[in-house]
């Protein structure tokens, strides 16, 4: 049987529940001798640059969010991945669920594994569930993780 699970796309954003879900896809990545490509998406922040900002043009600003996820990818991918190799790592600017769905059909992933809830609350309300987008909108099989209750 062809493998399956040949590409697997997760995308972090950095918190206990993607860290959770990262976890699954690293195994199944493992397991089946898989790629694993690991996104993080810089939410499209709100346009300031009709505001006054002192000190920091709006550039200025992206470049350091950016930086900031350069290195935050970094020192996850370090402390995570031990003796995998086979890996990716992707950071984009937008709107999460969409970069997703994105970044799944340019890589060829043949699964996405995602953490829901990461959002709680008002910000789900405004915000919506990305993984629940994701499952409605992709081209491929998505697994959602939930953090398991403490």
């Amino acid at each position: 049987m062809a493998n399956l699970f040949e590409k697997i796309l997760t995308a972090i954003d950095f918190s206990e529940n993607s860290e959770c879900a990262f976890e699954y896809a690293l195994t199944l990545a493992s397991r089946f001798d898989a790629e694993l490509t690991i996104m993080h998406v810089i939410n499209e922040p709100v346009d300031l640059r009709g505001f006054y900002v002192p000190h920091i043009s709006f550039e200025q600003l992206e470049a350091e969010i950016e930086m900031g996820a350069v290195r935050m990818m970094e020192e996850f991918c370090t402390a995570r991945l031990g003796s995998f190799t086979n890996y990716k790592t992707a950071i984009v600017t937008g709107i999460p669920y969409d970069e997703i769905i994105r970044k799944a059909d340019e890589t060829g992933a043949s699964l996405i594994v995602l953490g829901t809830h990461g959002r709680t609350g008002l910000d789900h309300l405004i915000f919506g569930s990305t993984a629940e987008r994701v499952v409605r909108s992709a081209n491929c099989p998505v697994m959602t993780i939930r953090l398991p209750a403490a």
